[in-house]
């Protein structure tokens, strides 16, 4: 195939927000390489899809080196994949640490890493990870200091490296994300969920969907941390 053709990477792809950004991109014209730990094959010739856990070493360049071999490029990679806990601080386990910090900071280090270095091949690209308003505005209700230390640092570090990589045409931005009406999320919780901000309500995937895809469209915006929340993060 022609390598003009733009590849997004997209992690947590099999549902969800993640299985909404394969299809927005592929209204964008993009080829997409969509990872989760047990996603199955796509009819779709240009979704390549490959099976892996981003939390365990090597995985996150195997999705680069896949992206290469297939479809000859890497334009963008969305780090969707996460875990949430939500319960008392002194109440975590190790177990819960090494599943949060794995995909949350694990799976964004090893893909990033290896998706700059092939972005900088080629002239450029965009990297977007998904994080949650909790960063801004902690909620008693919801304790949730995981997600804050690792969130929190993919916030941190999507600013470093807008500007560490804006002079390469490398752009770098977040999306942090309010109660959104996922799969992952029970039913029994929604009353709960959308009492967590002024709107009322939850979100729909297609909200965080059109967030990254506008961000993926907006060539001036790099550094950003676009909050998607129903207004959570301002207050309630």
């Amino acid at each position: 195939m022609s390598t003009s053709t733009r590849v997004a990477i997209i992690t947590g792809a099999s549902q969800g927000i993640g299985a909404g950004l394969v299809a927005g991109y592929r209204k964008l014209g993009y080829a997409v390489v969509a990872n989760s730990r047990g996603i199955g094959e796509s009819e779709d010739p240009m979704v390549l899809t490959v099976a892996g856990d981003v939390s365990q070493p090597g995985v996150g360049s195997r999705l680069v080196d896949a992206a290469l071999e297939r479809f000859g490029r890497v334009d963008t990679v969305v780090n969707n994949a996460g875990i949430f806990i939500a319960k008392p601080f002194t109440e975590y386990t190790d177990a819960d640490y090494d599943a949060i910090a794995g995909v949350n900071l694990r799976g964004f280090f090893d893909l990033s890493r290896a998706a700059l270095t092939a972005m900088q091949s080629h002239g450029g690209g965009h990297l977007v990870n998904i994080s949650t308003s909790l960063v801004d505005q902690a909620n008693s209700k919801v304790p949730s200091a995981l997600a804050a230390l690792t969130k929190g640092g993919l916030n941190a570090a999507t600013k470093a490296l807008a500007v560490e990589y804006a002079s390469r045409g490398i752009r770098v931005n977040a999306v942090a994300l309010g109660s959104i009406d996922t799969p992952m999320h029970d039913p029994s919780t929604h009353d709960f969920m959308a009492g967590l901000n002024p709107m009322g309500r939850l979100g729909a995937i297609d909200d965080a969907v059109d967030a990254v895809l506008y961000l993926e469209q907006a060539g001036f915006v790099t550094g950003e941390i676009l909050r998607v929340d129903g207004g959570q993060s301002a207050g309630h």
